[in-house]
C-alpha cells in the first residue's frame, strides 16, 4: 500500500437497522437492486463471503452497452461491523482487468467499509487506498477523488432508495 496517501472516504448514515444494511451489502438478492453508479444496473453477481472468496459482478449501462466487471476480493469479515477487501476491475471469469476507460487508474484498490448503528440508524463508511499501485496509478486516482465522490454518492442514493422497499 501506500501509507503516506490520504484513503479516498465518504461516509452515509441511513434509516435502517445495521443487520439489514449488512445483508444488502453482502447479498446479490439485495445488491442486484442498487449497487453500482446510477444509470447501470447489475447483470450478475456471485458472493462467496469467506476471507479469499470474492463478490464477482457484471453491470450494463441501463441505456445498453457493453457489460463491465468488478471484483472484491475480501481480506476480514467482520459481520456485522467491517469488510475489508481488494477491489478491481475484472472480466467474467474474475480475472484483473483495467479500467475500460483509463488505462492508469491502479489494478487494485484496498478497500475497507465499516457499519456502525445507532438508534436504529447505520452509518456506512467506505475508505479506498491504492495497492500496490505505480506512481501514475496514484496520480490517476488522486485525479479521480472528484469522479468517486460523485460516483459513491449515486450508488449511496440508490441504496437509500432501495432501503425505503423495507417500510
Amino acid at each position: 500500500m501506500t501509507p503516506d496517501l490520504q484513503p479516498f472516504v465518504i461516509s452515509r448514515t441511513f434509516d435502517a437497522p445495521r443487520d439489514l444494511v449488512w445483508k444488502a451489502h453482502t447479498q446479490c438478492e439485495h445488491l442486484r437492486h442498487w449497487w453500482g453508479p446510477k444509470g447501470f444496473k447489475i447483470t450478475d453477481c456471485k458472493i462467496d463471503l469467506r476471507p479469499g472468496g470474492t463478490f464477482l459482478y457484471g453491470m450494463q449501462p441501463v441505456s445498453g452497452g457493453d457489460k463491465i466487471w468488478g471484483k472484491f476480493v475480501y481480506r476480514e469479515i467482520d459481520e456485522p461491523e467491517k469488510l475489508v477487501f481488494v477491489v478491481s476491475f475484472s472480466d467474467e471469469n474474475a480475472g484483473i482487468t483495467r479500467h475500460s476507460m483509463s488505462s492508469v487508474w491502479p489494478l487494485e484498490i484496498f478497500g475497507t467499509s465499516t457499519f456502525s448503528e445507532e438508534n436504529g440508524k447505520t452509518t456506512v463508511t467506505v475508505s479506498w487506498k491504492p495497492f500496490n499501485a505505480t506512481e501514475e496509478e496514484i496520480d490517476a486516482f488522486e485525479a479521480g477523488r472528484p469522479s468517486m465522490m460523485q460516483g459513491f454518492g449515486g450508488t449511496f442514493d440508490q441504496f437509500e432508495e432501495y432501503l425505503k422497499t423495507f417500510d
